[in-house]
């Protein structure tokens, strides 16, 4: 159920892709603001999960947990039934604030199951991993499925059934566990770090639209800095803070937590961008395009289930995660060769796989490093910190690499040159922040101490 829930919670990040183009046309989304069905759900994903991880320590994990489903469902119906951009989008945010209950919640869950026993704490941490990426691409197939034969409205409805499935399971099967000693909830926290993130988002993703060097794009951007800076300020003098900032002195927790940002800003715009060259350059309908990243899924599956443990017992964790960005970084740069009347053998399939390996590779290592680093007792909050990471830098990495394709071409739809042009340089930054990535964990990681 653990792993089902961080499937379920990532799959709602891409199960919209490949409905998008019938979601532009029936909701009239413009072509540079369409990637905001992505980005409302991860703002508010990313910028409330410290929240959550929080809540789960106040409260316990297993409330939360179940208190995050039932948002989740809200925010689904809401979706499903939008007949306008502001009601898809404020569906997508509150879609966005139950997964940031359920994940973190759900990851104290498993340590509380697991994390008296290190090798069954492994072999969990794996399949839980394998999940979220898992989850990614086969949102992707599923969203084909649901988008050729039903209709786009079905791909948030399928979390209606699931949910009350799992609410109705959750008594009997999660440890209740205690809540901790009642603390202040820091609202103010949650509201600066969430609208610094959101209006960083906001002004990379305006910016080609009114210009880099408008008065809008630098105003929003300071907004952005100031509201983080506030959020940093109330973090470190507060009595009971969202985030304890103390907690970054333990060893290697910080550079996990890098090394995830930069993992999820370099592949989700791999995945966005590929889902739309297969369809908006080589012509694939809603189906065909989904089923042609199911073998990224099989591949991400068997690499952090079987390889990644092996290559971490022979490598460590700084060799994983660094051979793993980097096979990332070149499966991107393998990408960024598409060409208008290319194929999917020749031009995305090798390519694509390649990068679901280095994926696989350096997910797990920093996972489990950025969870296991912290205190027993701020479980909750560690699995806050790392969830953010990663759906921070996916959300940034996607605005970012949005506003890079539609400076080279990507928002002239209909021309396949120039929406391959843009799509080619979108992988070529995410590669950039790859091996970026990549430099900095062999820098910043370090070895564990051996406890032989």
């Amino acid at each position: 159920m653990i792993a089902g829930a961080q499937f379920m919670v990532i799959m709602d990040t891409s199960i919209i892709g490949v409905a998008l183009p019938k979601m532009q046309a029936d909701l009239g989304f413009a072509p540079e603001n369409l990637s905001w069905v992505f980005n409302a759900y991860v703002i508010a994903f990313g910028g409330l999960l410290l929240l959550g991880g929080k809540l789960s320590d106040v409260f316990g994990a297993r409330k939360i947990f179940s208190i995050g489903w039932v948002v989740l469902l809200a925010g689904s119906l809401l979706a499903g039934l939008a007949t306008n951009v502001e009601a898809e989008l404020a569906g997508r945010a509150l879609q966005g604030a139950g997964s940031a209950l359920i994940a973190p919640a759900a990851l104290t869950l498993l340590f509380m199951l697991f994390g008296s026993t290190p090798q069954e704490l492994t072999k969990a941490l794996a399949l839980y991993g394998a999940a979220a990426p898992a989850g990614g691409t086969a949102g992707v197939f599923l969203g084909g499925v649901i988008t050729e034969y039903v209709s786009w409205p079905w791909v948030f409805f399928i979390n209606v059934p699931i949910a009350l499935i799992i609410l109705a399971l959750v008594p009997g099967t999660m440890p209740a566990g205690g809540p901790a000693a009642r603390s202040r909830i820091d609202l103010l926290g949650a509201i600066t770090v969430t609208g610094g993130l959101a209006a960083a988002v906001y002004a990379v993703v305006k910016a080609p639209e009114v210009g880099w060097d408008a008065g809008q794009t630098w105003g929003v951007l300071i907004a952005a800095v100031v509201l983080l800076a506030i959020f940093v300020g109330l973090q470190a003098k507060g009595r009971d803070p969202l985030v304890r900032l103390g907690i970054f002195r333990a060893p290697n927790l910080a550079a996990a937590n890098i090394a995830q940002v930069l993992l999820g800003a370099a592949w989700i715009p791999m995945w966005f961008f590929l889902n739309l060259y297969l369809q908006q350059v080589l012509g694939y309908t809603a189906f065909p395009s989904g089923a042609a990243l199911l073998p990224m899924t099989a591949l991400i599956m068997l690499g952090m289930i079987v390889l990644a443990p092996k290559v971490m017992a022979v490598f460590g964790l700084k060799g994983a995660t660094v051979g793993g960005l980097v096979l990332l970084a070149a499966g991107l740069v393998w990408l960024s060769f598409i060409n208008p009347a290319g194929s999917y053998a020749v031009d995305v399939l090798p390519a694509s796989l390649l990068a679901a390996l280095g994926m696989s590779l350096a997910f797990i290592p920093t996972l489990g490093t950025a969870i296991s680093a912290a205190r027993p007792e701020e479980g909750g909050l560690a699995s806050g910190i790392v969830n953010t990471s990663y759906q921070v830098g996916s959300a940034l990495g996607l605005a970012v690499m949005t506003a890079v394709a539609a400076l080279n071409g990507a928002d002239k739809l209909g021309d396949p040159s120039a929406l391959t042009d843009g799509y080619s340089a979108a992988f070529i930054g995410a590669a950039i922040i790859a091996a970026a990535g990549a430099l900095i964990a062999a820098a910043t990681l370090r070895a564990p101490r051996s406890t032989n």
